[in-house]
């Protein structure tokens, strides 16, 4: 089967945004006005398509990650809905990774919230070209320009509106196009599939005009063609708008902007348009850079194109109930066929495709080949997991993805020996699937933690112990996942002998303990240059140096330190690896008991959005949390609170904050940083 879509017309975009902001929703529209799907699917009635996973149906939130192929345009569009609750994140930051393109989905009332600063600098991260999507114009108190600003204020965007609404709130009735300066209304009755283009309304022109005024002058400032024409006064063309623009879009250099109602089914087609005219195809990216597994100090940029060697980015594991253990790969070079053996080049391991399923949300379509630019899934490889790099051919790697670290503990335990050994195998399935998913038994209580960045991450894993592996396990309550580290420098000097299986073991090395910044994790650092030492040698007084500095005296993971291997007393045919490993592991132990640890705790950025009359009680409430209110703003008739706090002190607080707003409080909260406690 050869490739029947050229790569220059394959778009692989996500949709991502805050929670509620109609992400879902809008690609429920888009499948059905694609043809995909011929009935829409609501959110709100546990309807969706996207949202197949029994949890998802039941909350109204996207809890995975779901792709699908649709067309367009006689485009191929991979789509990946992501979720919007900070607590599954790392979905996002996922997929993310092998995107393309995406759309930002804003809501025309809360505009640009927590999650969506938080997703927007992903996507500055992984330097994915964005367009904007401003939905919910139909909503009281949307107010487009506003959120046109906050882009600009809080993301610092360059966004180009390429639509403006008609009406507002209950008076939304379509939308104009300002580079065809026409206006286009959506048909009721045809579910919004039909829509009429006519003139501008009169008392719009004037409005419509300006924008396209600022339209032109954004992308003269990027654009010399555009700007040579505009200065010169001549006719600028659709096509050399739509080119400019997609110039600009590619390069990050701006944001174009839509607006509709998604619910309403009002703008969606001409959003789609928008993904062909502006997002990039795999091509347009041009390559991407790995290292040389044989060199890791050589870059190698990989070529996106079926004629280059086989390379890939397993970006998601997912457990099938039919086909056991899913990878989903996003294909940077080169095709794959069924039968053909493949190298996993960050583990050095081989795999088999025994199967290549293109995806559908929870449908798979069995095909033979997968191509440069594709998006896939591969079933029953042994040893791929989340991040690992597949090739053929030519032994690159690509850079693994980072996630976040869990905040929050929680024990659970089944009622039965017979489940608590199910409930091992059901975690490890859990924990491959999500990387901020962890479980370890602690055999002090004799009981399970499971960890993860949210207490509703934990509270969904629950869930899916009993819903999908039949396992009726009993919760405690979350608890606070600290972390040590050092406020101090030391240095420490071991010296290790012993006979050990009859052997004498000798190790004599010198390690200094210095503290990192925060956020900067652990850094191992060798500092030995006298080449008479083996590198055997130095290499496993580092192993043992890393494997030490992993915890801390108080049973916490340690953070944030400089571990600097100094000096190795070696004395040939005395020195031992074991001695060697274990007087490094001993030395930072040492070291740690002189100069003591301090405990780190999770630190939160909260926001919170209120009527006025309730902001006071909040905020004193906020402060009794050992909280700090940061600022207060305006959105609307409502105040934002926006403020820092231990997690510690936020758990309940969804709670304790309807008590104090009569229930008309919202609140949302993302990770911070970690701070020494009390400090």
């Amino acid at each position: 089967m050869a490739r029947t879509i050229p790569i220059e017309k394959i778009r692989n975009i996500g949709i991502m945004a805050h929670i509620d902001a109609g992400k879902t929703t809008t690609t429920e529209r888009m499948l059905f006005y694609s043809g995909y799907l011929h009935k829409i699917g609501e959110v709100d009635e546990g309807t969706a398509f996207m949202d197949y996973m029994e949890q998802e149906r039941e909350r109204g939130i996207t809890i995975m990650s779901a792709a699908v192929t649709t067309y367009w345009q006689n485009h191929q569009v991979n789509i990946i809905d992501t979720p919007g609750h900070v607590d599954f994140t790392s979905e996002v930051q996922r997929s993310l990774r092998v995107l393309d393109g995406a759309i930002a989905v804003l809501c025309a009332v809360g505009g640009v919230e927590p999650q969506t600063e938080r997703v927007w600098h992903q996507a500055n991260e992984f330097r994915v070209p964005r367009i904007a999507y401003i939905n919910k114009m139909d909503r009281m108190g949307a107010d487009f320009s506003h959120v046109i600003q906050m882009m600009i204020d809080k993301l610092y965007a360059n966004p180009i509106p390429v639509q403006i609404p008609i009406g507002a709130e209950d008076d939304f009735e379509g939308i104009i196009d300002l580079i065809k300066m026409k206006a286009y209304y959506f048909d009721i009755e045809t579910l919004g599939a039909e829509y009429n283009i006519s003139d501008i309304p009169e008392n719009m022109i004037e409005i419509a005009q300006n924008y396209k005024g600022n339209l032109i002058e954004k992308i003269a400032e990027f654009d010399d063609n555009i700007l040579e024409k505009y200065l010169a006064n001549e006719v600028i063309s659709e096509d050399e708008i739509n080119t400019s623009l997609r110039k600009g879009t590619i390069s990050l250099k701006c944001v174009p902007v839509f607006c509709g109602s998604s619910f309403k089914n009002i703008g969606v087609q001409t959003l789609l348009d928008g993904v062909i005219k502006y997002l990039p195809s795999p091509s347009d990216i041009g390559y991407v850079e790995g290292e040389d597994a044989n060199d890791p100090d050589k870059i190698i940029k990989v070529k996106l194109s079926d004629d280059e060697p086989f390379s890939a980015l397993s970006f998601k594991v997912l457990s099938d109930t039919f086909l056991g253990r899913l990878n989903f790969i996003r294909i940077y070079s080169g095709a794959i066929k069924v039968g053909q053996a493949i190298e996993n080049s960050t583990i050095n391991k081989k795999e088999r495709i025994s199967k290549i399923f293109r995806i559908y949300s929870n449908k798979r379509e069995e095909i033979p080949e997968a191509y440069s630019g594709e998006i896939v899934a591969i079933p029953s490889l042994k040893f791929t997991t989340t991040g690992d790099t597949l090739c053929n051919g030519r032994m690159v790697i690509f850079e693994k993805i980072r996630f976040l670290e869990p905040v929050i503990d929680m024990s659970i335990e089944a009622k039965t020996q017979a489940d608590q050994e199910k409930m091992l195998q059901a975690l490890g399935k859990l924990a491959d699937e999500d990387p901020t998913f962890r479980y370890k038994f602690d055999e002090d209580s004799g009981q399970i933690i499971i960890s993860g960045v949210g207490e509703l991450q934990l509270e969904i894993a629950v869930d899916r112990l009993k819903s999908e592996f039949n396992i009726d396990a009993r919760a405690g309550k979350p608890q606070v996942s600290y972390r040590e580290t050092i406020n101090q420098t030391v240095l420490e000097d071991y010296h290790f002998e012993r006979v050990i299986a009859g052997k004498n073991q000798i190790g004599d090395v010198t390690v200094e303990l210095s503290p990192n910044e925060r956020g900067k994790g652990i850094e191992i650092k060798n500092l030995i240059n006298d080449k008479s030492i083996p590198k055997n040698i130095v290499d496993i007084a580092l192993e043992g140096i890393t494997e030490a500095v992993q915890m801390g005296l108080q049973g916490y993971p340690m953070v944030d330190i400089i571990a600097k291997l100094i000096k190795i007393q070696y004395i040939e045919g005395l020195t031992s690896e074991t001695g060697i490993k274990i007087a490094s592991s001993m030395a930072v132990k040492s070291a740690l008991n002189r100069i003591d640890t301090v405990l780190l705790e999770p630190i939160f950025k909260v926001e919170i959005v209120s009527p006025e009359q309730y902001v006071g009680d909040i905020i004193s409430d906020l402060n009794a949390r050992k909280g700090r209110v940061e600022g207060i703003d305006t959105r609307g008739n409502l105040q934002v609170v926006v403020g820092y706090a231990p997690l510690s002190n936020l758990f309940g607080y969804v709670t304790d904050l309807r008590s104090l707003s009569q229930g008309r409080a919202s609140f949302t909260m993302v990770f911070s940083h970690y701070n020494i406690i009390n400090s």
